[in-house]
C-alpha cells in the first residue's frame, strides 16, 4: 500500500487523522490542484514546474510513462519557501518535514488525477472543487 493509499484510507475513516497529520496535508495538496481559481489549479502548477525547469519531472507524472522522482528541495524551490513554511506552521511541522511529505504526496496526487496522461480540460470543468476531488479518492 502506497503513501497515497494510506492517506486516503485515513480520510475515509480508516484511522482518525491528527490536525497536522497526512490527511490534512492531502487536503492542502488537493486544494492546490483544485480548480478553485487560486493559483491556476493543476494546470497552473504544471506550468510553474515547466517554467522552473522541471517540465520533464512533472510531465512524467501527467504522462503515462515512467514517473521521475522529485526531491524535497526541488519541490520547495518550485512551490516557494513561503508556501512550504506556511504549511509547516499550519500543521505544526518543520519545513523540512513538509517538504519531504509533499515530495512524496504531490507527485502521487498529480499522477492519480491524470490517469489518461492529460490534464483535465478547463472547458469540461477541470478537476472541480476540493469536495469533488476528495470524493475521487474514497
Amino acid at each position: 500500500m502506497g503513501l497515497l493509499d494510506s492517506v486516503v484510507g485515513m480520510l475515509s475513516g480508516g484511522q482518525p487523522g491528527q490536525p497536522g497529520g497526512p490527511g490534512a496535508l492531502l487536503q492542502a495538496v488537493l486544494g492546490m490542484v483544485a480548480n478553485d481559481g487560486q493559483g491556476g489549479g493543476l494546470a497552473g502548477l504544471v506550468t510553474k514546474f515547466q517554467q522552473g525547469g522541471l517540465g520533464d519531472v512533472v510531465g512524467s507524472r501527467v504522462g503515462t510513462g515512467q514517473n521521475l522522482p522529485i526531491s524535497a528541495d526541488q519541490l520547495q524551490q518550485e512551490l516557494g519557501s513561503d508556501m512550504v513554511a506556511g504549511l509547516a506552521a499550519k500543521f505544526g511541522l518543520s519545513p523540512a518535514d513538509v517538504g519531504g511529505q509533499l515530495s512524496q504526496l504531490l507527485p502521487q496526487v498529480v499522477d492519480k488525477l491524470t490517469p489518461n496522461g492529460e490534464l483535465p480540460a478547463a472547458s469540461a470543468g477541470g478537476l472541480g472543487d476540493l469536495g469533488s476531488l476528495l470524493a475521487r479518492f474514497k
